[in-house]
């Protein structure tokens, strides 16, 4: 009897366990979905966004010198080389004399010994990091991702990139961050390692647009956006060559309709009796 009452007990006290157990882990779901919660980013009407719009060439060409002077000390773009500022940002003299500012690690040489030579036009963004390992030692365990395809990378594109970057604020009260952290509003978790890195007269343009923390930000997330996606401009010519010469094909092909059927949907049929 004993023995059976246990069982009636057990049998009775599963149920609260298992909803007990529901209830902490919900309660450490919810703790955590709050934590790593962050608002959407706003939508911005970008320039390049258009049907028959394109990206922006002073914008672009301002956006490169963010990154030169600013993001590339800590994010590479191993997959973008000075070839492919030709004709975007800059003339052919111009990105060459960019690609000579930096040395390039090359060889062997005929006594099988590297050297270091001018960077060419072929060579791509050189990486402020040896290798990835370094990048996490100095980077307190987390190597800053490499930015060519960045806007493809994270949902709503260049709008979160220019959020995040526009998204930095003093931590609010009672909220400690550890050492190394950020607050950050449009970041998940809005905790972290990235420093902000704009600030209003930090880069240095040809033209005389003023140099502001939000005008660093756009043209930085307009030039991100070309990174990732280079040939939407020549997309669009296409889509546009592609629906005009469909829209004639469609033209001709009605009248071609029209002129072999009509013959045969305007016939008279009669009918007369033999006698």
């Amino acid at each position: 009897m004993a023995s059976f009452a246990f069982v009636r007990a057990s049998k009775a006290l599963l149920p609260a366990s298992i909803a007990a157990g529901i209830a902490a882990g919900a309660g450490l779901y919810g703790a955590s979905a709050f934590a790593s919660e962050a608002p959407l980013p706003p939508h911005y009407h970008w320039s390049h966004k258009g049907y028959f719009s394109g990206y922006d060439t002073a914008s672009l060409r301002r956006g490169f010198e963010v990154y030169r002077q600013v993001c590339s000390t800590c994010h590479s773009m191993q997959y973008k080389s000075y070839r492919q500022l030709v004709g975007v940002t800059h003339t052919e003299e111009q990105a060459k004399a960019i690609a000579r500012s930096i040395e390039v690690t090359d060889g062997p040489n005929d006594a099988g010994e590297m050297y270091a030579r001018p960077g060419k036009l072929f060579d791509r963004f050189p990486s402020p990091y040896p290798n990835e390992e370094y990048a996490r030692f100095i980077n307190n365990g987390a190597a800053p991702p490499d930015l060519t395809l960045i806007v493809l990378g994270r949902h709503h594109g260049e709008d979160y990139v220019f959020s995040l970057l526009n998204g930095y604020h003093d931590a609010p009260a009672g909220l400690a961050l550890r050492d190394g952290l950020h607050y950050n509003v449009y970041f998940p978790g809005n905790a972290i390692g990235m420093a902000k890195p704009l600030a209003d007269g930090i880069v240095e343009w040809e033209d005389d647009t003023p140099c502001t923390e939000t005008q660093m930000a756009k043209d930085v997330s307009t030039f991100l956006t070309w990174c990732s996606m280079p040939e939407q401009d020549e997309r669009k010519k296409s889509g546009v060559k592609l629906v005009i010469a469909l829209t004639a094909l469609a033209g001709l092909m009605g009248y071609h309709k029209r002129f072999v059927w009509s013959p045969i949907k305007s016939r008279k049929i009669s009918y007369t009796r033999n006698v």
